[in-house]
């Protein structure tokens, strides 16, 4: 491999991968050595089974067809981020809603997923969006950027449990804990990602992504 491309720049990367985040990965150039990264296939990109998502500190990557629904994801962040709660209403990734009918219910059962269809899910996750909905709606400034990571933080000092973040949201993914009167909102601790006992979830580093790239050019 030649010094530039070993040198490419993960900033660059980054921004390729938000302009077709949540798109699946269908318009980029993929190589054998990203296929392995994000352990997929060719096939499932093309079929729109792969989603992923451009992050401060990677990117992350939801494969639907190796989802079981078994909400280790929720519980993983529960633990990792409540304490000893149980409480997936609050977790700061969402599976539960399109448990049983998708995020849409139709008449097309065989292709909607969830427990009424196909039996195929998808773990929804915080983009840790460029421009967040949910800080911008935010009344009182509560949610910030990280300065090292620039992962999207609640300050719970100023939060007031408005429901503004959860409501601007498109996924409806900020909750409010009832016990701790305050919002919850994904801290980018990768819980969910090392609780997937199937690898639905992953996060890749960008200096990872960077390199596969690179071999593909």
């Amino acid at each position: 491999m030649s010094e530039n491309k070993k040198l490419f720049d993960k900033k660059y990367t980054r921004r390729q991968f938000l302009q077709i985040s949540g798109k699946g990965l269908a318009g980029l150039a993929v190589s054998a050595s990203l296929l392995n990264l994000i352990g997929c296939e060719e096939k499932q990109i093309k079929n729109g089974k792969i989603f992923s998502w451009a992050t401060p500190t990677g990117l992350l990557v939801v494969n639907k067809d190796k989802c079981v629904g078994c909400h280790r994801c929720e519980m993983n962040c529960n633990l990792q981020n409540d304490g000893n709660r149980i409480q997936p209403f609050i977790a700061r990734l969402n599976l539960r809603d399109n448990y049983y009918f998708g995020e849409e219910l139709n008449d097309d059962y065989l292709h909607n997923p969830g427990v009424i269809g196909n039996f195929r899910w998808e773990p929804v996750t915080c983009k840790q969006c460029a421009n967040p909905w949910c800080g911008n709606a935010c009344p009182v400034d509560a949610i910030y950027a990280d300065e090292k990571t620039g992962t999207r933080l609640i300050d719970k000092e100023k939060c007031i449990a408005c429901g503004a973040c959860t409501k601007a949201c498109p996924w409806h993914l900020p909750k409010i804990d009832p016990e701790e009167n305050v919002s919850t909102k994904c801290v980018n601790c990768g819980a969910c990602v090392k609780g997937c006992i199937t690898g639905a979830i992953e996060m890749v580093k960008w200096e990872d992504v960077a390199t596969a790239l690179a071999e593909s050019k």
